[in-house]
């Protein structure tokens, strides 16, 4: 399957389903992943999956089928409003060494531009070299790590914290 023929865009405060679907969809595939629990998620009211869309959600679909997520978190206070935190990364593992993960990160800096935001943030666990190279590829650069930033089962595992300049 490649990433050509994938329509990527933000969806509305009205498509919850489509939301859920590919949320649910990347924390049951990719727990080890996200720092959210299947758990916490799968018994969220809609108006709670509502509220999670006030932030821009980016879906990358194949057909009418959800096949990627993105979301974008900006910063409220106004001396940090030229930031934002990219959040919910995930993109199906059938689609996977395509173009598709470049591409819905493209639709997120583009929109982000657009809305005035200077300089993208985020965090992954340090276990996840895939997104970690990912990452780098795509002009991020590491600027430091929490110690324990989760623990999973007991295990402590270090967060990277990365960012990339949108301008400047």
């Amino acid at each position: 399957m490649g990433a050509e023929q994938i329509l990527i865009r933000r969806i509305s405060l009205d498509e919850i389903e489509i939301f859920r679907r590919i949320r649910l969809e990347a924390l049951h595939c990719e727990p080890a992943s996200f720092a959210s629990r299947f758990e916490d998620w799968v018994v969220l009211s809609d108006r709670d999956w509502r509220q999670r869309l006030h932030d821009p959600v980016f879906v990358a679909f194949d057909e009418d089928r959800p096949v990627g997520v993105m979301g974008l978190l900006r910063q409220h206070p106004a001396k940090m409003a030229h930031r934002a935190t990219l959040v919910m990364v995930y993109v199906r593992a059938s689609f996977r060494g395509t173009t598709l993960a470049g591409n819905l990160l493209d639709a997120v800096v583009d929109f982000a531009r657009g809305e005035g935001i200077w300089q993208l943030e985020l965090a992954v666990n340090v276990e996840n070299l895939a997104a970690s190279h990912f990452y780098h590829r795509h002009g991020f650069i590491e600027v430091g790590r929490i110690p324990s930033g989760l623990l999973d089962h007991d295990r402590e595992i270090d967060d990277v914290i990365m960012v990339r300049r949108l301008r400047g």
